[in-house]
């Protein structure tokens, strides 16, 4: 029994490993996301019973797939220690609502949006970026509490000197701070600056050095920071492979160690049964 298990574990971790079933995967992937985008056009209503029949084929290939991947590791908590997997399962276990379920079809129909992540967990370099990024933001958050800083004082600024000017964009400091939003994102910032410079002429200063501390300075610096953990979560990348690497060579060993062991019995056990039989090993390493 334990011996036929040990085989289909194998069996299935090798189909898992194959390059084939991966691009398998991603590509039913892209199929159920189109599924989701035709389902918006009136014009494929005619075809309702095919998209649903597609989309039940799609989640069962999903079931069958995670299935898989947790039938290839040696113990089933080990699919559940990768936060990956951990993710592909809730999100297959959340295509299982039905759709014809008047009751559930809105909230069926938002989770399968979420399958569409699902490249990001069958991609490495996917992985990479979305860790790179999940990673930098407690960094980045204290550069937008600087920015927020930043915001605050020349919001109050503006409010001050130009509410006069337009009371709708400057008329307080919540509205200013949705009017610096717009300047920092380039929407139309030089209509705003023409407006007060009419009555301010220096007001230029006031909006060239907000822009270059906002759209230059911060701007960078969350780049850098966003960059230098890509870096970070590359080379943690590369480690890992070539430990997995090492580990599967480390197995070949000890495979071709037990094979050889087993040679060495069944060597004996001939020898022992039979005293003349007598086997020229000498060119064994």
């Amino acid at each position: 029994m334990s011996t036929s298990f040990e085989t289909w574990r194998d069996r299935f971790e090798r189909l898992r490993a194959h390059k084939a079933f991966e691009l398998t995967v991603i590509a039913i992937i892209v199929v159920s996301a189109l599924l989701i985008g035709a389902k918006t056009y009136e014009e494929t209503t005619r075809f309702q019973q095919w998209l649903l029949a597609m989309d039940v084929a799609v989640t069962v290939f999903f079931l069958v797939e995670i299935l898989i991947r947790m039938a290839a590791e040696k113990r089933l908590r080990d699919f559940f220690r990768k936060g990956w997997n951990v993710f592909d399962f809730l999100i297959v276990t959340a295509s299982l609502i039905p759709l014809d379920d008047s009751e559930m079809v809105l909230l069926a129909r938002l989770l399968r949006i979420f399958r569409v992540l699902r490249l990001v967990s069958m991609i490495p370099e996917l992985r990479m970026l979305m860790g790179a990024l999940i990673k930098s933001i407690p960094r980045m958050g204290y550069v937008v509490l600087l920015m927020f800083i930043i915001f605050y004082i020349y919001a109050a600024l503006g409010s001050f000197l130009f509410a006069e000017v337009d009371e709708f964009l400057w008329g307080n400091i919540s509205t200013a701070m949705l009017t610096l939003f717009r300047v920092a994102t380039f929407e139309d910032w030089t209509d705003v600056m023409y407006a007060t410079q009419e009555l301010y002429a220096w007001s230029w200063v006031y909006y060239l050095s907000f822009i270059f501390l906002t759209a230059f300075i911060f701007l960078n610096m969350m780049i850098g920071i966003v960059l230098d953990v890509m870096q970070k979560e590359s080379i943690q990348m590369e480690i890992e492979s070539g430990e997995g690497e090492a580990a599967e060579l480390h197995g070949l060993r000890h495979d071709v160690r037990q094979l050889r062991d087993q040679l060495d019995r069944m060597e004996a056990a001939l020898v022992a049964g039979r005293g003349d039989i007598k086997v020229d090993r000498s060119d064994e390493d």
